[in-house]
């Protein structure tokens, strides 16, 4: 009776976690991001960097979630609801510029706004070009 009781106790437990971690990718709902954003031209797109601004605002506002790497691996990135991008996947390499600059914007759930943290367009632009980059 004892040998039941833990072996339903392990499935249990077991079938909970799996759940918990499927729900995650499951339940978030889909970024809609307005067509005026969508097709939003980057005017940085062939600017160089010589600052590396792009790289700087990275280190201090997105790689505590996103990782050194862009892969979403970050040391915050287990703390959060919501799934983490990685920048490397195809999936977000096919978003436009525009699409991107909205995100970071406006955010969503765990993904702060960054409208008030980064306020020159041209910085914003600059971290696009970084993290597309990875």
């Amino acid at each position: 009776m004892k040998k039941k009781l833990i072996i339903l106790s392990v499935i249990f437990i077991g079938s909970f976690a799996l759940i918990s971690m499927i729900e995650r990718e499951l339940l978030q709902e889909p970024w809609v991001v307005p067509s005026k954003y969508q097709k939003m031209k980057n005017p940085y797109l062939n600017t160089v960097d010589t600052d590396k601004i792009g790289r700087i605002l990275y280190a201090k506002r997105c790689k505590s979630c996103h990782g050194v790497k862009g892969k979403g691996d970050g040391k915050k990135a287990e703390t959060l609801d919501t799934e983490v991008g990685d920048f490397t996947d195809k999936s977000f390499k096919d978003q436009t510029d525009g699409a991107l600059y909205y995100k970071t914007l406006f955010g969503r759930d765990d993904m702060p706004s960054f409208k008030k943290k980064i306020t020159d367009e041209k910085d914003r632009w600059l971290l696009i070009n970084y993290i597309k980059s990875f």
